[in-house]
């Protein structure tokens, strides 16, 4: 029987679903994986306590893993072995997390793909292979408009004052007020970028005030000049856009393309359903 294990992998989360012809797809979902910011042995754990699998119960075919920091060939060797020794299967395609919204969102169509998760990457894609990708500086350098980065902008403004009252007393609220256990916490515990990422919450929670309206627009707007306007195809085809930010800030994106008379497609927040279709078609 054809089957497929499909995994979409940010940092903060994986989702995973188990294909199989003429049955019903079975989802999952577990905490991220990021080889450039976990070990082998990391990776391992995860897999092992959240994944416990049965290679004769499960027996699947192929799988295509596609998740962040897995489009470098050395890292996708590295993926891949550790995938093989814990499920079993022999045929494991390792691809980066921009080639799972790509077809996801556009299948064989052109397009300007964008994520905006907890990081951020953008690429052009032709229908079938990533064209043109604007290189990845990750958290500490990059990853413009994602959650890290935001989150950063956050932290800068609760330590350095900017907060009025109210947004000051919603960021102690929930992260606290000792700045030396946060700052601890950022340099010396696992997955920084998470953690940063977690900030978010704040503007989620506090729309329609002029500080978090600014915050959302600045840091997406510099992804905007950074990323989305270098690509040659930015003014002839859509954008895309797949991730958590993406979906939950559509409204400000929407207005940007609006600013840069650039046509929005779909926005979504995850890439697996596009990916179960587009998959469904190969069993």
């Amino acid at each position: 029987m054809a089957s497929y294990l499909i995994a979409d992998s940010g940092s903060t989360k994986t989702d995973w679903c188990l294909m199989k012809k003429g049955r019903k797809p079975v989802r999952f979902s577990t905490q991220g994986i990021n080889p450039y910011l976990q070990s082998k042995e990391m990776i391992e754990e995860i897999l092992r306590t959240e994944i416990p699998w049965d290679n004769k119960k499960y027996k699947t075919d192929q799988m295509a893993y596609f998740g962040a920091g897995a489009a470098n060939p050395e890292k996708q060797v590295f993926l891949h072995d550790i995938f093989k020794a814990h499920f079993g299967i022999k045929k494991i395609d390792v691809q980066g997390d921009m080639m799972a919204a790509a077809r996801a969102l556009c299948g064989n169509d052109k397009g300007v793909v964008c994520i905006l998760g907890t990081g951020s990457a953008s690429c052009y894609y032709n229908g079938k292979i990533i064209k043109e990708q604007k290189p990845s500086l990750g958290y500490i350098a990059g990853d413009e408009g994602g959650g890290n980065y935001m989150g950063k902008r956050i932290l800068q403004y609760y330590a350095y004052g900017t907060f009025d009252p109210e947004l000051r007393m919603g960021f102690e609220m929930r992260f606290g007020d000792d700045i030396r256990q946060i700052i601890n916490t950022l340099y010396h515990q696992p997955n920084p970028n998470r953690y940063l990422a977690s900030f978010v919450t704040l503007l989620k929670e506090n729309r329609g005030h002029y500080m978090v309206e600014n915050i959302i627009e600045d840091c997406l707007n510099d992804f905007f000049h950074t990323s989305i306007l270098k690509h040659r195809n930015t003014w002839n085809l859509p954008l895309y856009f797949s991730g958590s930010i993406a979906f939950e800030f559509r409204d400000v994106i929407e207005n940007l393309c609006h600013q840069y008379e650039l046509e929005i497609g779909n926005v979504i927040k995850s890439p697996m359903d596009g990916l179960i279709k587009y998959y469904k078609e190969l069993l």
